[in-house]
Protein backbone atom coordinates (compact mmCIF):
# COMPACT_ATOMS: atom_id res chain seq x y z
CA UNK A 1 0.00 0.00 0.00
CA UNK A 2 1.79 3.50 -1.14
CA UNK A 3 0.97 6.11 1.29
CA UNK A 4 0.72 9.89 0.44
CA UNK A 5 0.68 13.14 1.86
CA UNK A 6 -1.46 15.53 0.34
CA UNK A 7 -4.07 18.34 -0.04
CA UNK A 8 -7.62 17.69 0.24
CA UNK A 9 -10.00 20.31 -0.58
CA UNK A 10 -12.64 21.67 1.52
CA UNK A 11 -14.37 24.90 1.74
CA UNK A 12 -16.79 26.40 -0.74
CA UNK A 13 -16.62 27.39 -4.30
CA UNK A 14 -14.15 30.27 -4.66
CA UNK A 15 -13.04 29.73 -0.74
CA UNK A 16 -10.36 26.55 -0.99
CA UNK A 17 -8.84 25.71 2.42
CA UNK A 18 -6.83 22.24 2.63
CA UNK A 19 -6.64 19.77 4.79
CA UNK A 20 -2.59 18.24 4.82
CA UNK A 21 -4.01 14.14 4.56
CA UNK A 22 -2.25 10.74 4.83
CA UNK A 23 -3.77 8.63 1.97
CA UNK A 24 -3.79 5.63 0.13
CA UNK A 25 -2.62 6.59 -3.31
CA UNK A 26 -5.65 5.24 -5.18
CA UNK A 27 -7.91 7.15 -3.00
CA UNK A 28 -9.76 10.02 -4.52
CA UNK A 29 -8.23 13.64 -3.63
CA UNK A 30 -11.40 14.13 -1.07
CA UNK A 31 -12.05 10.62 -0.34
CA UNK A 32 -11.03 8.48 2.43
CA UNK A 33 -7.83 9.30 4.05
CA UNK A 34 -5.92 7.92 6.97
CA UNK A 35 -4.67 10.50 9.43
CA UNK A 36 -4.91 14.60 9.33
CA UNK A 37 -1.59 16.17 9.82
CA UNK A 38 -2.48 20.11 9.16
CA UNK A 39 -4.40 22.20 7.53
CA UNK A 40 -3.51 25.23 4.10
CA UNK A 41 -5.43 27.97 3.99
CA UNK A 42 -4.61 29.72 0.59
CA UNK A 43 -6.84 33.08 1.14
CA UNK A 44 -4.83 34.29 3.97
CA UNK A 45 -1.90 36.75 3.08
CA UNK A 46 1.84 34.28 2.79
CA UNK A 47 3.17 36.21 5.66
CA UNK A 48 0.22 35.28 8.06
CA UNK A 49 1.36 32.43 10.12
CA UNK A 50 -1.71 30.54 9.77
CA UNK A 51 -1.72 30.14 6.16
CA UNK A 52 0.01 26.77 6.72
CA UNK A 53 -0.56 24.63 9.88
CA UNK A 54 1.09 21.62 10.54
CA UNK A 55 2.36 18.72 13.38
CA UNK A 56 5.61 18.33 12.91
CA UNK A 57 5.39 15.53 15.00
CA UNK A 58 2.67 13.36 13.37
CA UNK A 59 4.13 14.70 9.62
CA UNK A 60 7.87 13.18 10.54
CA UNK A 61 6.59 10.56 11.96
CA UNK A 62 4.78 9.42 8.37
CA UNK A 63 7.54 10.69 6.53
CA UNK A 64 9.44 7.99 9.14
CA UNK A 65 6.90 5.64 7.56
CA UNK A 66 8.08 5.76 4.38
CA UNK A 67 4.59 8.66 3.06
CA UNK A 68 5.62 10.47 -0.05
CA UNK A 69 4.86 13.95 -0.15
CA UNK A 70 3.24 15.78 -3.22
CA UNK A 71 5.18 18.64 -4.24
CA UNK A 72 3.01 21.20 -2.85
CA UNK A 73 3.22 19.19 1.15
CA UNK A 74 6.93 19.08 0.18
CA UNK A 75 7.05 22.59 0.11
CA UNK A 76 5.15 23.59 3.67
CA UNK A 77 7.49 20.23 5.20
CA UNK A 78 10.80 21.95 3.48
CA UNK A 79 9.56 25.72 5.00
CA UNK A 80 8.77 23.49 8.51
CA UNK A 81 12.60 21.74 8.08
CA UNK A 82 11.25 18.05 8.01
CA UNK A 83 11.96 17.34 4.62
CA UNK A 84 14.52 18.46 1.79
CA UNK A 85 12.72 19.63 -1.42
CA UNK A 86 15.14 20.93 -4.64
CA UNK A 87 14.58 23.30 -6.72
CA UNK A 88 12.93 22.45 -9.85
CA UNK A 89 14.72 24.16 -13.23
CA UNK A 90 13.48 23.11 -16.77
CA UNK A 91 15.02 25.60 -19.40
CA UNK A 92 13.04 24.18 -22.09
CA UNK A 93 9.71 25.62 -20.78
CA UNK A 94 11.00 29.01 -21.69
CA UNK A 95 11.74 28.57 -25.28
CA UNK A 96 8.79 29.38 -27.78
CA UNK A 97 7.15 26.69 -29.40
CA UNK A 98 7.23 25.44 -33.27
CA UNK A 99 4.48 27.41 -34.13
CA UNK A 100 5.64 30.78 -32.87
CA UNK A 101 9.01 29.89 -34.14
CA UNK A 102 7.07 29.55 -37.86
CA UNK A 103 5.40 32.41 -37.58
CA UNK A 104 8.64 34.55 -36.60
CA UNK A 105 10.44 33.40 -39.36
CA UNK A 106 8.06 33.63 -41.83
CA UNK A 107 8.00 37.30 -40.86
CA UNK A 108 11.15 37.30 -41.12
CA UNK A 109 11.14 36.32 -44.67
CA UNK A 110 8.63 38.94 -45.66
CA UNK A 111 9.92 41.67 -44.27
CA UNK A 112 13.36 40.76 -46.02
CA UNK A 113 11.63 40.48 -49.34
Amino acid sequence: MAVKMRLARAGTKKRPYYHIVIADAGSPRDGKFIDVVGSFNPMLGKADEKRVQLDAEKAAAWLKKGAQATDRVLRFLDKAGLAKREARNNPIKALPGKKRLEREKAAAAKAAV
